[in-house]
């Protein structure tokens, strides 16, 4: 018999009705666990109303605010399958991703409308809902009118999906990687330990909720605890820090990919402000410069690194607070339920510290991506989810993310690490941003090139940053070129777009 789904926002609504589940930064709305449950349950009428059913596909395109998780758990109730779409990206890119999963529905925020009139009519059977974040005089109020008790309610089980989430498509176009109740479950469960999660939690949710980032880091685990999440409609440090800082909203936890931790790190208040109850500093995403990490550190709360990805719901692994500052670096150990292996182009098991693919697997693996069966046969090997990720593993087994495999070049036969040669530079006090990419090069095949951002009103040459290079690295690993930019091109997450700096070479 299949494991059914358990509905947490459901749960919460009795267990703790009048505990605010949701506050919105920008708006000052604020639901509580049984308003969110009431409001899922109109939408699941609203559904049940226009037959948008079990595995029907229901789009949304807007920033941060709480409809994500209103949607979320009213897609549960009726088996719809909600599609988070990056409202960065253009027309032509969203008709792209609209054509892929052909929903049924797409609700959009007020601000998106004309990005939504230039659609190429992408999906044939797609209608279209307008809501205004900034008031309720719009098409989607209607939506509230629907009695809460008159949803029909599937008996839905772990393998049935919630989300689809298209990845970034560094390689090509985006990939629809498929996402189960089973995957949040193990997910929350992998996150509300090591985090220390629990119902008097409150989370600042600064990463896009787009992204398994910003909806499954810590936000839904949260949820799921009884806690309570702040969400910033678009992430601005100084924002953020004021945030974290304002007792009202009493902060405890925190997640962030390394950009947005580096961003608040560099902010004029990061030293004065003292962060008196916030306990937890998540990051992973991409290997973290040590710097960032100390920084935090040395605020007085825990910084837990992990790794993973949105094929793994995100957790992978997890680095546990007692190991933070002894493994700084580690992305930790494989998380509960989660087997790993390090393989190399043969896919045998390499030995300790030898650097080789990470290959995982685990009830929060996804099952495949949408409708394209060459890149779900492309991705795992004998069950094995090949994570394009370059890592090692001490004696102790802890892991340590070492790269991405296609951001490694080879200089004069030599692997290089790009994220091993940012971690020294990062050491210079007057740089704000850099990237190192390959590059090619006559003599040695490939060489690195130095993308760098100075802080404001800093000042560093070219020969400090190779006296630097050549007192810490070796011959190979040094950067010929240094390119001195005003930004580093990054996705909506804050991840640097390496693609983009090769395409200027």
């Amino acid at each position: 018999m299949d494991l059914k789904y358990f509905d947490w926002a459901k749960h919460q609504a009795v267990m703790r009705p009048n505990k605010v589940a949701i506050k919105d930064y920008s708006s000052g709305e604020q639901l509580t666990y049984l308003e969110l449950e009431k409001r899922a349950l109109k939408i699941a009428t609203y559904f049940q109303k226009k037959q948008i059913g079990r595995n029907d596909r229901v789009a949304l395109l807007s920033k941060n605010n709480g409809i994500f998780f209103e949607l979320q758990f009213a897609c549960a109730k009726k088996g719809v399958i909600l599609v988070p779409l990056n409202w960065r990206l253009t027309a032509p890119e969203l008709s792209f991703i609209l054509k892929d999963c052909d929903p049924k529905l797409l609700i959009f925020d007020s601000p998106f409308k004309g990005t939504v009139s230039s659609l190429n009519n992408s999906s044939k059977n797609m209608c279209l809902l307008e809501f205004n974040s900034s008031n309720s005089n719009n098409e989607f109020s209607s939506v509230w009118e629907y009695l809460d008790h008159d949803v029909e309610e599937i008996d839905a089980s772990l393998e049935d999906l919630i989300t689809i989430m298209y990845t970034s498509g560094t390689t090509g176009n985006p990939k629809g990687a498929k996402i189960n109740h089973m995957m949040n479950l193990f997910n929350t469960i992998n996150v509300c330990g090591p985090a220390r999660i629990t119902s008097r939690t409150s989370q600042l949710v600064i990463l896009p909720l787009f992204h398994t980032g910003g909806l499954n880091m810590y936000a839904n685990p949260v949820l799921h605890q009884g806690g309570e999440i702040v969400i910033m409609r678009e992430f601005i440090p100084s924002e953020a820090l004021e945030v974290i800082n304002d007792p009202q909203f009493a902060i405890t936890h925190l997640f962030g990919v390394p950009a947005p931790l580096q961003f608040m790190m560099q902010d004029k208040n990061f030293d004065i402000i003292k962060f008196d109850t916030l306990e937890v500093v998540g990051v992973g995403g991409a290997p973290c410069a040590e710097i960032i990490i100390k920084n935090w550190q040395r605020k007085n709360v825990d910084v837990i690194q992990g790794w993973g990805m949105t094929e793994t719901s995100p957790t992978g692994t997890v680095l546990a607070a007692e190991d933070s500052v002894r493994k700084i670096g580690s992305a930790g150990k494989p998380a509960m339920h989660t087997s790993i292996k390090i393989v190399d182009k043969n896919m045998s098991p390499v030995q300790p510290n030898d650097i080789g693919q990470l290959l995982i697997k685990g009830p929060n693996i996804t099952p495949g991506y949408w409708k394209n069966e060459d890149a779900t046969n492309n991705s795992f090997q004998d069950g094995w989810l090949r994570s394009g990720d370059l890592a090692k593993q001490d004696e102790e087994g802890f892991i340590y993310i070492v790269d991405r495999e296609k951001d490694m070049y080879i200089s004069g036969g030599e692997n290089v690490y790009p994220a091993e040669v940012e971690n020294v530079v990062y050491q210079l006090d007057e740089i704000s941003e850099l990237a190192v990419i390959g590059i090619p090069h006559k003599k040695w095949g490939e060489t690195g090139k130095l993308c760098v951002v100075l802080k404001r009103d800093r000042n560093l040459s070219e020969e400090k940053i190779m006296e630097h290079c050549i007192k810490n690295l070796a011959k190979f690993k040094i950067p010929t070129v240094v390119e001195f930019m005003a930004a580093l091109p990054r996705n909506a997450t804050g991840k640097v777009l390496k693609r983009a700096l090769k395409k200027g070479q």
